[in-house]
């Protein structure tokens, strides 16, 4: 895939755009977005999305084509997973809901930054190291065994995280339990403080590397063009904060959406493992030779993940309205 520097320009430059016009359009004034606002701005950025994708199948062919939908879903649906530690974010620092709307753009945007660190990290490992396949393969079947093991548990994990950077950051600058207005420092009798906001951005930013470090190697699993990698993160990020009003009640019911990513980041992990076999270059694993194994096709993942989210989807649905026509 040959994408010249002029098209990484246009692409970042119009990316920026967009976030720069969601911040001035609906953040900039402190309000809590209703419904209806949420409901047709997420359905801008998605739609966006989809246009993005048939220009890559227009351009590039369908196999860039399908590679595209493939990560934007696989990050979509680990965007979605993110929501449900913003909302014990939000809760734990009681952010005002009308200036939840900045926290929230501030940490997609700090997320969208460590993410292009991670892919040209990663983009350069590639290059020189086929065997960081194999990395990417263990992590991400680790991270699977460790979604599955912890599920239920998340509040508790998550606060305990919380915790410690509070800690951390009350260490080197004094805080106050108040907020003013959405300031992230203010002074009281001439001493400077940090705001209960500064400490809600700083739990976002650390649960974006974390999330970052799951979400890079995902992706490089099923395609290894830094372009699309990076374009899928930013359409999949692009909306999440509208997606958080429209959805956040539903994010309770889908019990099962944790079982549903540890399944498709086991299934990418196996994928990498055998790109790595097949293109093996360690001398200790047969001689150094290529080992014949069968590669998993582009479009059978993108159907495995899809199939797997309406899956777990569905099953959520019908177990949270089992239980509440149980309680009625």
């Amino acid at each position: 895939m040959h994408v010249t520097p002029l098209t990484w320009i246009v692409t970042i430059l119009v990316i920026l755009g967009l976030f720069v016009f969601d911040f001035y359009a609906h953040v900039r004034k402190p309000h809590a977005p209703s419904l209806r606002e949420s409901g047709f701005w997420s359905a801008v950025f998605i739609g966006l999305a989809v246009v993005f994708g048939v220009v890559v199948f227009a351009i590039w062919g369908p196999t860039y084509g399908g590679e595209y939908f493939a990560g934007y879903v696989t990050e979509k649906a680990l965007s979605v997973d993110n929501l449900f530690v913003f909302v014990i974010i939000m809760s734990t620092f009681a952010v005002p809901r009308e200036y939840q709307q900045k926290v929230l753009t501030i940490g997609i945007v700090l997320a969208l930054v460590m993410r292009g660190a991670f892919i040209a990290v990663g983009a350069a490992a590639i290059n020189a190291y086929s065997w960081v396949f194999y990395l990417f393969g263990a992590f991400l079947i680790y991270t699977a065994i460790k979604l599955i093991r912890e599920h239920g548990d998340e509040v508790e994990h998550e606060k305990e995280r919380e915790n410690r950077i509070v800690s951390l950051v009350r260490k080197v600058y004094p805080t106050t339990d108040e907020y003013h207005g959405d300031k992230l420092f203010t002074r009281i009798d001439g001493k400077r403080f940090a705001t209960p906001m500064l400490l809600a951005l700083a739990a976002i930013g650390f649960t974006d590397i974390l999330f970052a470090l799951d979400s890079i190697p995902a992706i490089y699993g099923l395609t290894s063009e830094p372009y699309l990698v990076f374009t899928a993160n930013a359409f999949a990020l692009m909306g999440l904060r509208q997606l958080f009003f429209l959805i956040g009640g539903l994010l309770e019911r889908l019990v099962y959406l944790s079982y549903g990513l540890s399944v498709i980041l086991a299934f990418i992990g196996v994928k990498l493992v055998l790109h790595a076999l097949h293109e093996n270059t360690l001398s200790f694993v047969n001689g150094g030779e290529h080992v014949a194994v069968p590669e998993i096709s582009t479009w059978l993942s993108l159907g495995v993940i899809v199939g797997v989210l309406v899956v777990t989807t569905v099953a959520s649905l019908l177990k949270t309205r089992s239980e509440k026509a149980d309680l009625t």
